[in-house]
């Protein structure tokens, strides 16, 4: 099974990892700008990488260093980027205050949704049918795509910033972090007309300064946050009392995605590396280094193919 895993950040290049070993195979020159945020498609086959003000689409499988499309659209930096579970169709945040929808077989954007504030984050529901985004003002909006509108509109803490959306993969519950350290939990549930209801559930101190990055294990066991604090905490996600804090990076942590069996971690950080931490023992067991500036940016795509 092919494991894919990209790093990048502010050194405008983006390499990929022999994950197990550590060693860099390959790397690509991004001249445009920052990187902010990178995934993989869920083929592995391209790797989104979203930059100022561009999106840009590369092969993941084979030596062209040019990207093979540009999606232009958005007039600020681009910060979350996912696609759709068939590939299909790809989403996108960003500081110009829109959430967007790209067909990836169509040039220009498909959809475009206003948020009135610069967006910092955007997670698709595992229904496939709605986007949730968190924006500097601190907004969380729930976008029904079939609709074509916002049908929640929620400020947990007006006016601090929210940094990072997560939702569990049975779609139970949302997580959205914030820039004073605090993560809102809401529960979901589905409505008879098969809409999304969003229940205020639990609000918990993770951090004393920003949190820059939550996820949620794809078992639903754990949240993670990643911190400006240097530290990931792991929180056990039916009681949200911590379980471990993973310590190593030197810097802030920006960002982070759980192995497909929830078993490993990996993080990017401040201190120009990325590290893959053991959950069971709470160890890094493999530091990549080779970057030269901030890692801001990870993905990665160990998922078995489809049968």
């Amino acid at each position: 099974m092919r494991v894919i895993l990209p790093t990048a950040g502010y050194d405008h290049t983006i390499r990929f990892w022999e994950a197990a070993s550590g060693k860099c195979y390959r790397t690509l020159q991004y001249p445009d700008s920052q990187i902010n945020a990178l995934a993989v498609t869920p083929d592995k086959q391209f790797l989104g990488v979203a930059g100022y003000p561009n999106v840009k689409l590369y092969e993941v499988t084979t030596a062209n260093p040019n990207p093979v499309t540009n999606f232009a659209g958005h007039s600020a930096n681009v910060t979350s980027i996912g696609f759709q579970k068939d590939g299909k169709w790809m989403y996108t945040a960003s500081e110009d205050g829109t959430v967007k929808i790209w067909d990836m077989r169509a040039p220009g954007c498909q959809r475009d949704f206003e948020c009135h504030a610069p967006v910092n984050t955007v997670a698709l529901h595992p229904n496939q049918g709605e986007l949730i985004s968190g924006d500097q003002n601190g907004g969380i909006r729930v976008w029904d795509l079939t609709a074509n509108r916002c049908t929640h509109s929620l400020t947990p803490d007006p006016d601090v910033a929210m940094r990072s959306v997560a939702i569990a993969s049975d779609a139970s519950i949302v997580v959205a972090a914030s820039n004073t350290g605090k993560c809102h939990v809401w529960r979901l549930a589905k409505r008879e007309d098969m809409s999304t209801a969003i229940e205020p559930f639990t609000t918990f101190n993770a951090h004393q300064t920003f949190i820059l990055k939550c996820l949620i294990s794809p078992d639903v066991r754990y949240i993670a946050t990643c911190s400006a604090d240097h530290t990931i905490n792991m929180w056990d996600a039916e009681d949200f009392t911590l379980d471990q804090t993973l310590q190593g990076h030197q810097r802030w942590v920006w960002d982070g995605v759980f192995s497909a069996d929830s078993a490993y971690l990996v993080t990017a950080s401040s201190d120009h590396t990325a590290r893959l931490w053991d959950l069971s023992t709470g160890e890094s067991i493999r530091v990549y280094t080779g970057h030269h500036k901030a890692v801001v940016a990870v993905a990665l795509n160990d998922n078995a193919p489809d049968a």
